[in-house]
Parts: structure tokens; sequence; C-alpha cells
């Protein structure tokens, strides 16, 4: 469903992102970690065409984010880390700009099942601009769920969501993969990652450290038990020697 293969991504001669190649079948969900820096957002957004790779193919459902880009938008959702909503719209008008957005036959049924899901529903008739912090997360989070995406992508997806609300999203990120949809979540919350993940990519300076379950995780390492928690993997594999981005070469 989710394919990246050989991606590349460069700013003025240093590359954020280098030569990284995984997948996510329908089902799984893979938590991408990494210090700040690590190029976890800069990945996020190239999958869902925001910013051009600079090299490599990335995928959604079988179609180039670069060379089909309106079929590949279709099949996903993106929730950014801080979601931009339009400060004169209402929650609702949110919800039905998103159903006119992607051609949504008989949104309401559905928007009305979100907003009790979320917890939204006394505000329907709120401004996005009134809205608090975790309120726009979670009207985010409603609106890429609304159009049934087969692909969705989250960079920290609690952020600001009160303890009711997060337990909310965690269920509905568990039905989601259940149903068949293929989900990316960038988190600094390794609890989170761990308690909903089945697959991990572990990024630092640009570059991919582990890729795989979070089962074999325990036992790509060494020094490591085979309990050891998320949190010990990730300092784990973030102290390996490494150097700093290499400078852009002629070839790129």
């Amino acid at each position: 469903m989710i394919e990246v293969l050989d991606f590349h991504k460069h700013y003025d001669g240093v590359f954020a992102v280098k030569g990284l190649t995984f997948t996510v079948q329908p089902g799984q969900v893979l938590g991408l970690v990494g210090p700040n820096g690590a190029g976890k957002t800069t990945t996020l957004r190239a999958m869902c065409g925001i910013i051009p790779p600079t090299r490599g193919v990335l995928r959604i459902g079988g179609h180039d984010v670069r060379a089909d880009p309106v079929a590949a938008k279709r099949m996903l959702a993106y929730v950014p880390d801080d979601p931009k909503l339009f400060d004169v719209l209402t929650v609702w008008e949110h919800l039905r700009y998103t159903a006119a957005a992607y051609d949504v036959p008989k949104w309401e049924v559905d928007a009305e099942r979100l907003l009790r899901q979320f917890e939204l529903e006394e505000k329907r008739n709120t401004l996005g601009a009134e809205l608090s912090r975790g309120m726009r997360q979670k009207l985010a989070i409603c609106c890429a769920y609304l159009h049934a995406p087969k692909a969705l992508l989250l960079d920290e997806p609690l952020t600001g969501v009160d303890p009711h609300g997060i337990r909310t999203t965690k269920d509905s990120i568990r039905g989601y993969a259940q149903a068949g949809g293929a989900i990316i979540m960038s988190s600094h919350i390794l609890d989170l990652v761990e308690d909903l993940c089945s697959h991990l990519l572990i990024l630092h300076r640009g570059e991919c450290l582990y890729f795989g379950t979070l089962t074999e995780a325990r036992t790509a390492f060494d020094d490591l038990h085979g309990d050891a928690t998320l949190e010990e993997i990730f300092l784990r594999a973030t102290r390996m020697p490494g150097a700093s981005p290499p400078p852009l070469d002629s070839g790129a």
C-alpha cells in the first residue's frame, strides 16, 4: 500500500533524508521515530506531495506521488503536527469542505459519527479560530477519516489532546488498521508507539538505523535483552556511531 524506494531529500547541499526504503502493508501501523531533525516530518511531507523528493520513488496504493499526484492523494490523508484550519469555517463546515474536496457521497452520517466519537458535537458551530489546540487536532483527525483513505499519515497526532481524546484516537487507529488501512505514525511518545505499532522505523541524521517489526527490533542489537522496551531500543540505536549528513554529491 505504501512504498518508499531510495528516497533522498536535500536542502542547500545537505541531505535531510538519504536512501530511505520501506513499505507499509494494509493492516500495519509503522512507528516513525527519531531525534529532532532526523527527517521524520520531511519524509511524511514528501509522501503526501507537499515537498518533492530529490531522488527516489514514493507510491500510495501503486500511484506515484510525483507522476500521478491526484490519484495518490485521493488514497491518503495527512494530519500534520500543527494542523492549519480555516479560521472562518465552523467545525461542521470543515467536514463539509473535506467531503466536497474528495467527492464523498452522503458524508453527513459519517461526519455526525465522527463528531460523537471525538466529542466535538457541542463544537459543531464553533469557528476554527476559536478551537483549542487539542480540539483542532481532533477535528483534523476527523477530516482525515471522513473520506475513508487507504493510507493514513500522522505526525505527532496526540499533541495537545486530552486523556479522553487520546484514548479515542488510539482506539480509532487500531480500528482503522484492523479494517485494512496502512498507517505511518511519527511520535516522540515511545510508549504510544510501542502500544500501537506493529512495525518500527528509526531515523537518525536522515538515515534508517532500523526497519522491521517491534519483536525483531529486540534482537537486532547484540547487547539488548529479549524483553527490551522501545525506549531501550531507541537509545541503543541512536547512540550508534554515525557521520554527519554528507554534502550533496555531484550526481544528485
